[in-house]
């Protein structure tokens, strides 16, 4: 891959999320107009861990597909060299496929991948994966698409 590391200042300055809602901690590569690489650090400390669940904390699934879509945002905004303004964002309107394999619990460090598979008019379409160890944990086709406000 041919980008260089992303920081979270940076990714501040690219997505809109923030604590407790931004996924990626840091950006590992990138290829424009191909591929992400990502990281988001799981610890012990995220909020939904007191709730999901007391005696067996798991991160939410809903969230690991959060952390694609937003590693999918980071590449697109890298694609096409964006930056985040009040005028564009890029919002998930889809998702095919997402498929949980194991479960993500404190300690962890979620790797998360993202590929363009196809734009068109205006609807992004990508593919994600979500690693611990090396192993998937888990994987979905993500629609987004960036409208001007």
């Amino acid at each position: 891959m041919t980008g260089d590391e992303i920081d979270v200042q940076e990714i501040m300055r690219l997505l809109p999320h923030r604590y407790p809602f931004l996924l990626i901690d840091r950006v590992l590569a990138y290829e424009p107009g191909k591929e992400i690489v990502a990281l988001k650090n799981v610890t012990i400390n995220e909020p939904f861990f007191g709730g999901h669940f007391p005696n067996f904390p798991v991160m939410p699934g809903v969230l690991i597909i959060e952390a694609m879509a937003q590693a999918s945002a980071l590449l697109a905004f890298k694609t096409f060299d964006l930056e985040l303004s009040d005028s564009n964002v890029f919002y998930f309107v889809g998702i095919d496929g997402a498929r949980f394999k194991k479960p993500v619990t404190p300690g962890d460090q979620l790797v998360v991948k993202a590929q363009i598979l196809r734009s068109i008019k205006g609807i992004w379409k990508f593919t994600g994966q979500a690693y611990v160890d090396d192993k998937v944990v888990s994987e979905a086709n993500l629609m987004c698409t960036m409208r001007t406000v």
